[in-house]
Parts: C-alpha cells; sequence; structure tokens
C-alpha cells in the first residue's frame, strides 16, 4: 500500500484566534472550527480525558492543510516556541510566497519579526525564517523564475 498524501501539520497555540488571524493574513483560508473532545479523543493521542479546541486552515491550492489546536485540558506540558532552527523535533512550517518583501510587511503588521535576514539562494529562491504568533518559527520562500 503506497502514501496518498500528508494532510495536515498540527500546531498547538496559545491565542487560537490570533493565530488564525496571522494565518489568514499569510494566505490560508480556515476550512473549520471545532471542539475534539471525548474518550475517542483521548485513546487516539494517549491523553486520557482531552478537550481542544481546533482550527483547520487550509492553502489556497487545496493541497496542504495547519490544524491549529488549543488545549482546554489537559494543560500544555512543554514549550517548543522559542527553540533554535537547530533543536530536535518539529520546528518549522515553509511556504511559498508571490512577493516575500510584501508578505513580511503584512505579517510585520500581526507581530512577525526576521530571524534572520532575507538571502537569495542561486538565482532561484529568496528565503527567510521570521518568527509568528507566539514565537512559532515560519519559512517564507519566493521562487526567482
Amino acid at each position: 500500500m503506497a502514501l496518498k498524501r500528508m494532510d495536515n501539520v498540527g500546531i498547538v497555540v496559545e491565542d487560537l484566534g490570533g493565530t488564525i488571524d496571522f494565518f489568514r493574513e499569510l494566505g490560508l483560508e480556515l476550512e473549520g472550527r471545532a471542539m475534539v473532545e471525548g474518550e475517542w479523543a483521548g485513546r487516539v493521542t494517549g491523553l486520557g480525558d482531552q478537550h481542544v479546541e481546533i482550527a483547520m486552515m487550509r492553502t489556497p491550492d487545496g493541497h496542504s492543510r495547519l490544524e491549529l489546536s488549543r488545549f482546554l485540558a489537559p494543560p500544555v506540558v512543554a514549550d517548543h516556541r522559542t527553540a533554535p532552527v537547530n533543536a530536535l523535533g518539529y520546528l518549522r512550517v515553509m511556504f511559498t510566497v508571490d512577493d516575500i518583501d510584501d508578505t513580511l510587511e503584512r505579517l510585520r503588521t500581526r507581530g512577525a519579526q526576521l530571524v534572520g535576514e532575507v538571502v537569495e539562494y542561486k538565482d532561484v529562491y529568496r528565503l527567510c525564517y521570521i518568527r509568528g504568533p507566539e514565537g512559532l518559527l515560519i519559512g517564507l520562500a519566493q521562487e526567482l523564475s
């Protein structure tokens, strides 16, 4: 049996509304919001009795999604939001944008901060990392074709 697709990447946040607004500004669409709770959910995650508010964000092409989660119970137990790029684990999501300068300008109004600088890679891409809401590490790439 072959892999079909990657459905989504999950990100745990404290401010679900602000994070939704940030990713909308980036260009993702809110697909829906819901509460995830009950015995079945705890069996999947191994957390037991959980209450999680989620929002599913979809990329404009419809192929990729971010699942934003705010845990009401159990409480969050670790915080990786300020981990450097070379820390172990899942750390960033990369998005391709039409205009990196315009995107940075718009996202700065929502609190985004440039991590290093915008660089050009072999006349193929302009790239940068930003810290978004709650310190989330996000990569931006602009194709130079």
